[in-house]
């Protein structure tokens, strides 16, 4: 059920509009370290689901972006002081990174561990925090899906059909509070289909 094409193109779909909220989150977020664990402890508990119902050790989205958080604080942080070797955080993040995400995966490959992505996909919400102007970023988050697409291929390119929902983003909380339902229906929605899919091959 994992790879039901349908399935996987909704994926696809989902994860730039992910990543454009992530960024969003480490500019308006008022507690760093907070968003930083929330964000970390969901990608945790889907870990947790992952390895119970599939035994899979490839790390979920939320993993990913726990890493793009890093990147974004890195930047800023570099940025907000006046040291003129302020830069070398965030060279050492992305590296780490970039070592995490790719390095490991290659020499761990007999257990499947790897990051959903990779390295490119972890630097889709640095890549849109760089600008906080609305038509900059949407460039932004366009020219990282390009690299995104060009480095996995398959059904990537169908992530670009997400461009066009951002563009009726205005930048503005929803009236409703529930970014929680949809940290908590991340693992669930993975166990439901994996019921579901225990139960028909049966």
């Amino acid at each position: 059920m994992g790879n039901f094409t349908p399935f996987r193109i909704v994926g696809r779909l989902a994860f730039p509009i992910f990543a454009y909220m992530i960024a969003e989150g480490c500019r308006y977020t008022k507690n760093k370290v907070k968003y930083l664990c929330s964000i970390f402890a969901v990608g945790l508990l889907n870990q947790i689901v992952l390895y119970i119902t599939l035994k899979s050790l490839m790390q979920s989205i939320m993993i990913t972006f726990t890493l793009s958080i890093l990147m974004v604080y890195a930047i800023q942080w570099s940025q907000s002081v006046k040291w003129k070797l302020s830069w070398l955080l965030p060279l050492a993040v992305i590296t780490a990174v970039a070592f995490i995400c790719e390095a490991v995966p290659f020499f761990w490959s007999e257990i499947g561990f790897s990051i959903d992505y990779g390295f490119w996909g972890a630097t889709l919400p640095v890549f849109i925090s760089l600008s906080n102007h609305f038509t900059r970023k949407w460039f932004l988050t366009a020219l990282g899906l390009l690299i995104i697409c060009l480095s996995l291929g398959g059904l990537q390119w169908w992530s670009f059909m997400a461009l066009i929902p951002l563009l009726f983003y205005n930048g503005q909380r929803g009236k409703w509070n529930i970014k929680w339902l949809f940290y908590i229906y991340y693992p669930l929605h993975l166990a439901f289909l994996w019921g579901i899919s225990f139960i028909i091959l049966m």
